[in-house]
């Protein structure tokens, strides 16, 4: 058995290479993260967007990849001895999605639920693409907002995910002038019964305030709502460069705690998850 980690320990549940839409290696992030104090990483590249969202492979693990992705996790991991290495994809929903996720992630200890994409796999949108805003500004943040968190719903139902990523993504322009003007209360509460009903566990991303949302992914009201429900979270960087993995992992522990948070989920490496004393 896995021995219990100490209190605290900087664990890091979301992490790209160059195989997805990162820049880094398995040996430099895993490097990096030893730096920074890491005791487990997961590697959680894209896998599963639609054919349409990506149709060239350039940001997540295609199928023809698979071995050599995970050769090459495996190499990270046995030249990284004193860092627990968890291997794991980050998988976007979409209808129809379920039989590509599990042939795909076989193997996989730790699968992140995501909703990057909003409409059909051959007919809609990105959300978080800064190149492209189009549907933010042919739907507007009010509608975009309404659809997202029925498509996160869907996907939190997906029993092939252990916790969902970034579960606010559709803050991503909220400060670009693209910011809701509903009330988001009753959309947040849709979310944490949908999480608590389907046993999920949900992440808080520091990765918000290195996209200029000002807040965690999820912000602090809905975050307050996951915890008053009893959703437990994980924690991580969604690293993309080997410099930001582990970034502000520590605050974000500090951030849980004040919310009232005791303790983050961690899987380990024997394929069971421990519960870590954050304070």
């Amino acid at each position: 058995m896995t021995a219990s980690l100490p209190p605290r320990s900087i664990v890091d549940t979301h992490t790209h290479t160059l195989f997805s839409d990162g820049v880094g290696t398995f040996e430099q992030n895993a490097d990096a993260a030893l730096a920074a104090g890491c005791r487990v990483l997961v590697a959680t590249d894209h896998l599963t967007l639609p054919r349409i969202m990506d149709p060239d492979g350039e940001v997540q693990v295609i199928e023809s990849e698979l071995v050599a992705h995970r050769a090459a996790w495996e190499a990270a991991r046995d030249t990284h001895p004193d860092l627990e290495c968890i291997y794991g994809f980050e998988c976007d929903w979409y209808e129809g999605c379920e039989e590509n996720i599990a042939r795909w992630s076989a193997g996989a200890q730790v699968r992140l639920g995501s909703v990057h994409w909003l409409g059909a796999q051959d007919d809609g949108a990105w959300i978080d693409d800064s190149s492209n805003l189009s549907i933010w500004e042919e739907l507007g943040p009010d509608e975009v907002w309404r659809r997202y968190s029925d498509t996160w719903c869907r996907a939190c139902e997906c029993p092939l995910f252990d916790t969902m990523a970034h579960p606010d993504l559709a803050m991503r322009f909220a400060n670009e002038g693209f910011a809701p003007t509903i009330d988001l209360a009753p959309l947040w509460d849709q979310m944490v019964a949908c999480a608590h009903d389907t046993g999920k566990c949900v992440e808080l991303s520091t990765a918000g305030w290195r996209k200029g949302v000002g807040d965690y992914y999820p912000a602090q009201g809905l975050l307050e709502r996951f915890f008053r429900a009893g959703v437990p979270i994980t924690v991580g960087s969604d690293g993309h460069v080997p410099g930001d993995i582990c970034d502000g992992i520590a605050a974000a522990y500090d951030h849980a705690a004040r919310i009232g948070y005791r303790t983050v989920e961690v899987p380990r490496a024997d394929g069971s998850w421990e519960a870590m004393p954050i304070a």
